[in-house]
This record gives C-alpha cells, sequence and structure tokens, in this order.
C-alpha cells in the first residue's frame, strides 16, 4: 500500500470557485490519474478529510461519486479501495480507446489551429527528452488531452475524459517497460506529423498504432 500522500494546502486555491464535493472529488481523480493512489490502496473518509482539511461531507459524496465510476469499491469501515482491472476489462478498455484516439487525431487533423500545432510540437519535444515514467506518463496525458481539444467535439471529450478515469486503476504506467518512452517518442511525433499535414486518414491511423503499443505494453506490464 502506498504511502499517504503529502498535505494539500488549500483545496479552494487548487480548485477555486467549485463547490467543496466537486473539488474533492476532482483531487481524487487526478490522485488515481498520477498514480498517488493505486490499485489496492485504501482510501478512509477520516484520513482524506484529514488530509485536504475539509469535512467528511464532500469526501463521502466524492467516494459516491468515485463508486458509481467503479473506480473503487467498498472496503468496510467507511473505507474504499482503488480496484484494478483483469485483461478482458483491459482488451475492452483499449479497444474503446483505440478507436476514440483514431476519431479525436482524425478531427484534430480537420479542425487544429497553427498556435495548437505548436502546443503539440513543445509537448512532444518536452516528452521526448522527459526523464523518468511519471514526467513521461504526464506529458502523455498532455499530449493526448491537446489533441482532443483540437477536435473540437465535447462529447468525443467527454467519453475520453470517462477512459481517462478507467486508465487511472491499471496501475503502473507502460512507461516503466524498457524503451517504451522512446518508441512513444516517436509514435507522438508521427501522429502530430499527420495532423499538422491535415491528413486526417494518417492521423487516426497513426494515433490507432500508438495506442495498439501502448495495450502491448500494458499486457506485458501485466504479465509480470
Amino acid at each position: 500500500m502506498a504511502d499517504t500522500p503529502p498535505p494539500v494546502a488549500d483545496l479552494e486555491a487548487e480548485f477555486p470557485g467549485l463547490p467543496l464535493g466537486e473539488a474533492v472529488f476532482r483531487f481524487l481523480s487526478g490522485a488515481l490519474r498520477s498514480g498517488r493512489y493505486r490499485p489496492g490502496d485504501r482510501l478512509r473518509e477520516e484520513e482524506v478529510a484529514r488530509l485536504l482539511k475539509v469535512s467528511r461531507t464532500p469526501v463521502r459524496e466524492a467516494f459516491g461519486r468515485l463508486l458509481a465510476k467503479d473506480l473503487v469499491v467498498p472496503a468496510g469501515a467507511r473505507g474504499l479501495i482503488v480496484r484494478s482491472l483483469d485483461v478482458g476489462e483491459t482488451l475492452e478498455l483499449y479497444a474503446m480507446r483505440e478507436i476514440l484516439e483514431g476519431a479525436a487525431a482524425r478531427l484534430a487533423a480537420q479542425h487544429i489551429s497553427a498556435p495548437e500545432i505548436g502546443v503539440l510540437e513543445e509537448i512532444s519535444r518536452a516528452f521526448a527528452t522527459a526523464t523518468g515514467p511519471p514526467e513521461q506518463a504526464r506529458l502523455n496525458r498532455e499530449f493526448h488531452a491537446a489533441v482532443t481539444r483540437a477536435a473540437r467535439n465535447r462529447f468525443l471529450g467527454e467519453a475520453l475524459e470517462q477512459l481517462q478515469d478507467a486508465i487511472a486503476v491499471l496501475g503502473a504506467t507502460t512507461f516503466s517497460l524498457p524503451g517504451r518512452g522512446s518508441t512513444a517518442a516517436q509514435e507522438h511525433a508521427a501522429v502530430l506529423a499527420a495532423i499538422a499535414a491535415r491528413d486526417a486518414d494518417r492521423a487516426e491511423a497513426e494515433a490507432r498504432r500508438h495506442i495498439s503499443e501502448a495495450l502491448r505494453c500494458r499486457l506485458t506490464l501485466m504479465r509480470r
């Protein structure tokens, strides 16, 4: 089980203007995605409330939303355990991710602006020089989020956001595999080149290939 995360000084400053229940939910969702909480870790109301310096009421609300998204399972004594996905669920998840990420890249090639291409180029360069799986995972999320924004389709964006929640409970990042960072950098570059060229067919194909390779790496991790 992971160590308790360091305290967050001011939840309201991190998520200004949001109701506390929403802010706690976003914090916990982000903690799952970043690997701060991992499959098998226990979440307790009183510990999260103390960590975030809030009452148990918004924590209980956030826990309910995590349960509804099937990201956690009850563990007794007002606690939850971060769930894990089996091989079958993982295959289903990546099958949908390949379709949706491919669609996002296709639409991005049709709608992206010059400044957005510049943003993707910056993220791609940063990823190529990143050191360590956590930084690579963060930049990978940024790259895909930037492609999704450029797609200009809110419904597609919402669907991919839900998939990201599920990906968060898969455990260790695939960038922990030797060489995955360098191959992913090449895959990002191929997706970016196709989008910048406004080649929708190629952009979709490269994005789907990227996710297919990510699945291959994920299955390798799961066999260990």
